[in-house]
């Protein structure tokens, strides 16, 4: 999912959670430690296509739903209801929330279209990379930032996540486990990438989407 200005600028990332909601990143769609996010008719969002300027299907965004505790890189978390709902297909499907942790050393797959590098373009194609799931107190002694709520992703590098990546995916085994949140430094630095874990924040997640059921 690419989401966008309404004019067409790919903005953020994004994951399908049903067909009326796609979770992506606060920080996208709001400033740091603000209680408002953006107005909605500010956004568009474009699924079913691994190019974000042409195919699938563009989406108005009705509503957007940040936590309310989002701050400081933490609970970096909104919901986008959209206008309409969508439809199912072979290139539009949701994802299943992660419904366990992730043990250290597994692998997992992110993707977006992100800079290719920090000072570099934003790719026309979706690109995806492997990345491995570090323990919190690796993710500690790495940044000095190893908590709960976040799952931490080392990389080689000149890999891993990029500014444009941010809303978007850590998958494994097809289930949505992070939601691309910071990278430290800059991207591909010696530094794991914050994800924020899906799994810490299920209970949120559902309870939201269910507001306007």
């Amino acid at each position: 999912v690419s989401l966008q200005t309404v004019e067409g600028a790919h903005v953020c990332g994004g994951s399908i959670l049903n067909e009326r909601f796609v979770l992506t990143a606060a920080h996208c769609v709001g400033n740091d430690g603000a209680s408002e996010s953006f107005p909605a008719e500010d956004y568009r969002v474009r699924v079913g296509t691994t190019t974000y300027q042409t195919g699938g299907q563009l989406m108005k965004v009705k509503r957007i739903i940040s936590h309310k505790s989002y701050g400081n890189f933490l609970n970096d978390l909104a919901l986008l209801e959209l206008a309409e709902p969508l439809k199912w297909s072979n290139n539009i499907k949701p994802i299943e929330l992660a419904d366990a942790e992730v043990m250290p050393g597994e692998k997992i797959i992110i993707s977006g279209w992100g800079m290719l590098s920090s000072s570099g373009p934003i790719p026309d194609d979706l690109q995806w990379t492997t990345v491995q799931a570090i323990s919190q107190e690796e993710c500690d002694a790495k940044m000095l930032w190893g908590v709960d709520s976040l799952i931490c992703l080392g990389h080689f590098n000149s890999n891993g996540a990029c500014w444009g990546d941010s809303g978007g995916p850590a998958t494994y085994q097809g289930k949505l486990v992070g939601v691309s949140a910071f990278v430290v430094n800059n991207c591909g630095s010696e530094y794991p990438d914050g994800y924020t874990k899906v799994f810490y924040h299920k209970d949120w997640i559902l309870e939201n989407m269910k507001v306007s059921n």
